[in-house]
């Protein structure tokens, strides 16, 4: 059965015609749409000091989220773990946890633009120390029970019924063998088959049978839309700025399944990564990628655009991928 899932970032360039309050509305409204059609999964990311407004406090809208709906898992990918005191961090995510029913999820990455270190005064070359401190902390607070760490004794209360499932993230094998050393899922940000067989090589070398690798596929912007050169008109603008913006934080060792070089709006389009279709032809990608990524807000896009996309889709699309039973 096709994944579907939805996207948020919220962004909100210069040139858009919108607010981050109204887009911080548009997002809840639209997850309680995904709850009640049977989407897979909402996702949210994190950056700090963007412009933009990029989301910074990706646990607070899951919390927010969690308040909306009912049974849809949320993930945040990535939780920037080196950037976060792991204690106040485990409360968080536990917080998050009670208040969802166990519903949510994280990526833990280690982040890559040095203005979010310098923001955050950690040192980025700790980052992968920091990320793996994070991570065993965080499953030990989530014990409920008192621990020892940073040379004092902590406890997290109240413990989440459910423990948040905790994936690593990154585009290197030396990611792929730390997930597999913290005995995490390991969630690549670049579909590259080389990095799967690092992480169970190093799974299948220390004994761990309990992992499992989710590589990206298919684009990650998908407009549904009756017209798809009227909606490009409309939408260019915005998937040039994510793209250009994404594509200039980029560092050597970083990679990604949506990173593009682009300098124009046909450049971005030519991509893939961003695609504007008819019903058939998002019913054809879903078969084909076997998943569908909504992000219904990006790069700005009005509210009410992107709300067009979303009611084709569950007119045209959702009862072609989801029959009734």
């Amino acid at each position: 059965m096709t994944m579907i899932g939805l996207r948020f970032d919220l962004r909100v360039p210069p040139f858009a015609r919108t607010s981050h309050a109204g887009q911080y509305a548009a997002c809840l409204d639209q997850c309680a749409w995904a709850d009640q059609a049977g989407v897979d999964v909402v996702v949210l990311s994190e950056h700090h000091g963007v412009e933009d407004g990029f989301m910074s406090s990706p646990v607070t809208l899951a919390a927010a989220i969690a308040g909306r709906t009912k049974r849809i898992p949320i993930n945040i990918a990535a939780v920037l773990a080196p950037l976060h005191d792991p204690i106040r961090l485990a409360e968080q995510l536990a917080t998050a946890s009670l208040v969802s029913g166990g519903r949510v999820s994280l990526v833990a990455g280690l982040g890559y633009r040095a203005e979010e270190f310098e923001m955050a005064r950690v040192d980025r070359k700790r980052r992968g120390t920091l990320l793996e401190e994070s991570v065993r902390a965080m499953r030990q607070a989530w014990t409920g029970e008192p621990f020892e760490f940073g040379g004092r004794t902590v406890r997290v209360t109240p413990k989440p019924a459910v423990p948040p499932v905790v994936m690593i993230g990154g585009s290197t094998e030396k990611a792929a063998r730390r997930a597999a050393r913290l005995h995490c899922g390991f969630f690549p940000s670049i579909g590259d088959v080389k990095l799967k067989e690092a992480y169970e090589q190093e799974c299948a070398a220390i004994g761990f049978g309990g992992g499992f690798v989710s590589l990206p596929g298919g684009p990650g912007f998908v407009h549904v839309s009756e017209d798809p050169e009227r909606d490009w008109a409309r939408i260019g603008e915005h998937a040039l700025y994510d793209a250009q913006t994404y594509a200039a934080w980029q560092t050597p060792d970083q990679r990604s399944q949506v990173h593009v070089q682009g300098q124009t709006i046909a450049d971005v389009r030519a991509s893939g990564v961003y695609q504007v279709l008819t019903p058939d032809e998002c019913v054809a990608l879903a078969q084909r990628e076997g998943r569908i990524i909504l992000h219904p807000l990006m790069g700005g896009i009005p509210a009410a655009l992107g709300w067009e996309s979303i009611e084709l889709f569950t007119k045209a699309v959702l009862p072609r991928l989801r029959p009734a039973a």
